[in-house]
């Protein structure tokens, strides 16, 4: 048979747009799988649901299918395709709306376990194989949090008239704000199931709302560290013994003269979780306690040499506590956090302090405040 050139002409125009269509529907899956991975790398199984929902409302006609569990039967696009047929034979019946099926792999991603069994833990130390995010990826470390307002009982001010015969007249009530990353440097160091992480962790008291005093920085605290992790797989009563860090920190106010405290620590900690609480328990030795020019020779004696940090998650909501003592003086410090959902990876923050060091101008002075704002978790 004989085709003439116009015939091959509309041919070839009918046919490319099946080729294009069909060359652009493996991108688009592509971009959906990219999109379900990066919700699950989210520690917070609230903020990967939040993820997940949002992704959802993106796809066509606002649907998911629902995913199987983890290693179950993936959807058969062919069987859904010949349940749906008689619907479509019917003359007066509207064609329903296109399912978004994933591919299986996406599938698999979607499946959100209970809150309850995300170690939180595992995925922000990457401690084992799923949570792999490689190096030079930034990480949560501490948590990142701005309080709009912290009422204290009373500041310490005798270092500032001790540096200007002004001083520094504060308010009971300012603004304070910490921000904290870490991100892995070296994995598998030396060949052995050890991280080498860098932290960094910035905490200020801004005078906010003391307009006569032109709104001050009153304190900035800056504590960068280097820590080596290594994953434990123990089991203690029922408890999951995480890992052990060995960590050194340096921190400071970058202050001069009489304002100036700082001080360098080596340190080990050990991390531990059972279902929605989790605790970590941290032991240090000072460096340079032996210095003569040091500007805070004391401040193990209301800091102590180590500290215990506790939380309980539970529907998205978290509550935390700090405690720090030293036995041979006595002194300490509490603190204690409760964050509540507002939207992803929003959260409500209220945060209550009592004792010794709330910054490090302040190490000993012992005071009371409270504090209320967000929270942020990514």
């Amino acid at each position: 048979m004989t085709v003439r050139p116009k015939t091959a002409l509309l041919l070839c125009l009918g046919v490319a747009p099946t080729f294009a269509l069909a060359q652009a529907a493996p991108t688009e899956a592509e971009n959906l799988e990219l999109r379900v991975e990066r919700c699950s790398v989210l520690g917070d199984a609230s903020a990967r649901l939040a993820c997940y929902d949002g992704l959802a409302r993106k796809t066509p006609g606002g649907q998911v299918a629902a995913a199987p569990a983890v290693g179950g039967p993936v959807p058969d696009t062919e069987k859904v395709a010949a349940a749906d047929a008689p619907a479509r034979t019917q003359p007066d019946a509207p064609p329903p709306p296109p399912a978004a099926v994933l591919p299986p792999k996406v599938a698999e991603l979607t499946t959100i376990p209970p809150e309850d069994k995300v170690s939180r833990m595992v995925q922000s130390w990457e401690l084992d194989r799923s949570a792999k995010r490689g190096v030079f990826n930034f990480r949560p470390h501490r948590d990142n949090f701005l309080l709009l307002a912290n009422y204290s009982n009373g500041n310490n001010e005798k270092p500032f008239e001790e540096f200007s015969p002004a001083g520094l007249k504060t308010q009971h009530v300012e603004l304070m704000y910490q921000l904290s990353f870490k991100m892995k440097m070296i994995e598998q160091a030396l060949g052995y199931p050890v991280d080498l992480w860098f932290g960094y962790t910035q905490e200020s008291f801004w005078q906010a709302y003391n307009h006569s005093e032109s709104s001050p920085f009153r304190e900035t605290n800056y504590q960068p560290e280097l820590m080596l992790t290594t994953p434990l797989a123990l089991n203690l009563g029922g408890v999951d013994v995480r890992f052990l860090t060995l960590g050194l920190v340096h921190q400071s106010n970058g202050q001069s003269s009489t304002l100036s405290r700082s001080w360098n620590r080596v340190y080990a900690q050990v991390g531990a979780e059972k279902d929605n609480f989790a605790l970590t328990f941290r032991l240090w030795h000072r460096l340079d306690n032996g210095r003569s020019d040091n500007d805070n020779i004391d401040i193990t004696d209301y800091l102590g040499h180590g500290d215990l940090t506790a939380s309980y998650r539970w529907d998205g909501q978290e509550i935390s506590l700090l405690a720090r003592r030293n036995f041979h003086t006595s002194r300490g410090a509490l603190k204690l956090g409760y964050a509540f959902p507002v939207a992803a990876n929003l959260k409500g923050y209220v945060q209550a302090f009592s004792g010794y060091g709330q910054s490090l101008i302040d190490y000993n002075y012992s005071q009371k405040s409270i504090g209320a704002g967000v929270q942020v978790e990514f």
